[in-house]
């Protein structure tokens, strides 16, 4: 099970936010370059990066401090944050983003989603971020009527890599995942689920660990990390064990 560190950009600067308020941010590190640097010489094989300001505004936003993540790691990175076009689907692979995450447009445009991963296969992987089990858009400031089960099935045979399911009243909390819903997420399902949200303890991977179907394949983990609750190296150790 592969463990991402989760690189959340506002204004530059790598943050985490509690349970997706813009407003509540905990600015860690004044450099992305530098933390992505730091993650990697640790051993994490991939890095996850949100550029939360794009999220909310539609477009890419911090240009400058994902650069400044590619020209520091070997790694392969997934980005996900106001990507919903053609265009800036194809300006981040040509960046050497390694998978690129559509949130927002995957409840939006579904078609778009499926036309994507033909373009591109291997390429593009599904945020789905839930609020009491509805998928929530546009950087979490708006909620749908549309169950996180429900988004998971119109892509069955899309050719999606990977779906990222984020419980939002976990994000950033420390208070554990939602490792039930991650599994009932997983059983009806076959495309990989990467768990999200909530990790605050070395025990929360390993009860990860304990109960994963075959399809959950990693997890992120943010402000755990960043604070010492987890050290990185223990922490992949565990999920490679």
């Amino acid at each position: 099970m592969i463990l991402f560190p989760a690189i959340d950009l506002k204004n530059g600067s790598c943050v985490r936010l509690l349970r997706g308020n813009m407003n509540d941010a905990t600015v860690f590190n004044l450099s992305p370059g530098e933390q992505a640097k730091n993650f990697a010489e640790s051993g994490c094989k991939w890095l996850h990066v949100v550029d939360l300001d794009g999220a909310i505004a539609g477009r890419p936003i911090n240009l400058e401090a994902v650069n400044s993540i590619l020209d520091n790691v070997d790694v392969p990175v997934q980005l996900g944050g106001g990507i919903r076009n053609i265009k800036q689907v194809e300006f981040w692979l040509e960046k050497g983003i390694s998978r690129i995450i559509l949130g927002t447009v995957a409840l939006r445009n579904p078609e778009f989603v499926i036309a994507t991963c033909k373009a591109f296969p291997g390429k593009i992987n599904v945020g789905i971020d839930a609020l009491k089990g509805f998928v929530a858009v546009e950087g979490w400031a708006n909620t749908s009527q549309i169950t996180s089960l429900e988004l998971a099935k119109r892509f069955e045979d899309a050719g999606v890599s990977a779906l990222i399911f984020t419980d939002i009243d976990r994000d950033g909390a420390l208070q554990g995942l939602n490792i039930d819903a991650t599994v009932e997420l997983s059983l009806v399902t076959s495309i990989p689920i990467i768990a999200s949200g909530g990790v605050g303890s070395i025990s929360d991977l390993r009860n990860l660990k304990e109960r994963a179907t075959k399809t959950i394949s990693g997890v992120i983990c943010g402000r755990a990390l960043y604070n010492g609750a987890i050290d990185l190296k223990e922490g992949l150790d565990v999920l490679a064990a």
